[in-house]
């Protein structure tokens, strides 16, 4: 079994060598298949075609892994609340698997520097982190099954980050927060473009919110979306203490 052992150690490059070193401090234990992990930091932009003619990148395994961290993080939030109904423990599911949770979790595990791509790093969106870390939870699964996923999941996500009271208080989107006041108070509200005369080479967009005719909050950003979720944060903060007061009626 040694000399096997030796001869697989001996077989892989210099350049696979120094991966399987690295990816075996992250997982904490050793890959069998370092393909599938490869796979896992490969870019669409590289244009990669797989053994089976199919396209080879991490987005089919990006789908795998949020799955999987779904499915782990539901059992441990019904097994540690069994009070929470359903509508609760979807919340507070979505506040440990929100997009810019797995972003920060990429990012602590530094995991871009392990990412193939033809495209400027510089141009990768926010996002990549989190896509890449969904990535490597699909390599686990498929690598070393479910059982060596839900330690690697409850390692690096769950005992370090999953604080019950702490989420409880976590706003997950601070548009939605302001569109739920808006309506229970029956505020007319919106979300208005303007135009952004910014000289960056990048494109921004401006958009303001204006409640009850008054703009409270102005924001850009790199799309609509961000730019309207910035100018609600804004808002919730410059309105924090009317919208605790309406929430918590003495």
């Amino acid at each position: 079994m040694r000399f096997f052992k030796k001869i697989i150690k001996n077989s892989r490059s210099k350049e696979d060598g120094i991966f399987f070193e690295q990816i075996t401090k992250i997982l904490g234990f050793k890959p069998l298949n370092l393909v599938y992990y490869k796979k896992a930091f490969t870019h669409r932009s590289t244009n990669k075609i797989g053994e089976n003619g199919y396209p080879f990148n991490y987005e089919r395994l990006e789908f795998l892994g949020d799955a999987m961290l779904g499915s782990v993080i539901a059992a441990h939030l019904y097994k540690e609340v069994p009070s929470g109904d359903e509508g609760y423990l979807t919340k507070m599911r979505s506040k440990i698997v929100s997009r810019e949770h797995l972003n920060e979790l990429g990012k602590d595990l530094k995991l871009i520097q392990f990412v193939e791509s033809k495209v400027n790093p510089q141009h990768f969106s926010e996002n990549i982190y989190g896509n890449i870390f969904e990535g490597l939870v699909g390599a686990i699964y498929l690598d070393r099954g479910f059982e060596y996923c839900e330690k690697f999941i409850f390692k690096k996500v769950i005992e370090p980050y999953v604080n019950i009271p702490q989420l409880e208080g976590k706003v997950i989107s601070y548009k939605s927060l302001i569109i739920e006041w808006c309506q229970k108070g029956k505020k007319k509200f919106v979300f208005e473009p303007f135009e952004d005369t910014g000289n960056e080479d990048q494109r921004f967009f401006g958009v303001k919110l204006d409640i009850d005719g008054k703009t409270i909050a102005k924001a850009r950003e790199t799309s609509k979306k961000k730019a309207e979720e910035k100018a609600a944060k804004r808002a919730y903060f410059a309105l924090q203490d009317i919208i605790t007061k309406d929430q918590n009626p003495s």
